[in-house]
């Protein structure tokens, strides 16, 4: 039996709101132990007992309308995000793509940055220098690598940031929406590098509108529905459920 990589045990994630203050700022000072409570009391419910777990070498999707929970999803396993209640298990190097610029100093170069995330993923400085010109020439960024990423277009800053994360041996890649930024040859370019990446065994997880893509790529889809699973299976049937949702 393949021990799953992640695993996801009635996680809820939940954000503290304290914009909110009733009674005005004088109330709430001379009350304010039990006006904190009531502060702290109030809280928007991002993802709402969530279980699920996903093996080594599999690739996962997930769906879900703008603000569903997806993207807190990735956080969690990203390390980024800590649950609010349950329990997350990761079990393997976690490389991130998750926003744009995510990770980035906009004062230094390209050529800079990629030593600086190859670090902050957790190699050491000689393994990304190793593999630096295979970053840059995937990149296509030409003599703008050198150049600081505060100039960089939208589309050249996603170029960097697939770059670097798809050539420091990912063992669990997540990719977060960030591929419907640039040309198309790019895009293609990406998708070749997962399809090689789940022939290798390496662990997907992949956020997308792109239901064609999620069919081509995954699985197995998790559609997220108002911050928990709405249903979770063959991507086939999840999408056309999902589909008809809009319909």
């Amino acid at each position: 039996m393949i021990e799953p990589v992640i695993v996801f045990e009635n996680v809820y994630k939940s954000y503290p709101m304290y914009h909110h203050v009733t009674g005005g700022i004088k109330n709430f000072i001379f009350k304010f132990p039990g006006s904190l409570k009531s502060l702290r009391s109030q809280s928007f419910e991002a993802l709402r007992d969530i279980s699920f777990t996903v093996k080594k070498g599999e690739t996962f999707g997930i769906i879900g309308r703008n603000g569903a929970g997806k993207s807190t999803i990735l956080g969690l396993i990203a390390g980024v995000l800590r649950p609010s209640k349950g329990k997350v298990v990761i079990r393997g190097r976690v490389s991130p793509l998750l926003e744009l610029g995510a990770g980035f100093h906009s004062d230094l170069t390209g050529r800079e940055n990629i030593l600086l995330n190859g670090v902050l993923m957790g190699l050491s400085r000689a393994k990304v220098t190793e593999k630096i010109n295979e970053i840059i020439e995937f990149s296509e960024l030409g003599d703008f690598i050198n150049q600081p990423i505060r100039t960089y277009s939208s589309g050249m800053l996603t170029r960097l940031g697939f770059s670097v994360a798809a050539h420091l041996d990912p063992e669990i890649f997540l990719i977060d929406e960030v591929l419907s930024v640039g040309d198309m040859a790019f895009q293609k370019k990406s998708m070749a590098k997962m399809i090689e990446f789940k022939k290798m065994g390496v662990t997907l997880l992949f956020v997308s509108h792109s239901v064609g893509e999620l069919e081509t790529l995954c699985d197995k889809i998790v559609w997220i529905d108002n911050h928990t699973i709405r249903q979770i299976g063959r991507p086939r049937e999840v999408i056309q459920n999902y589909s008809q949702n809009f319909q």
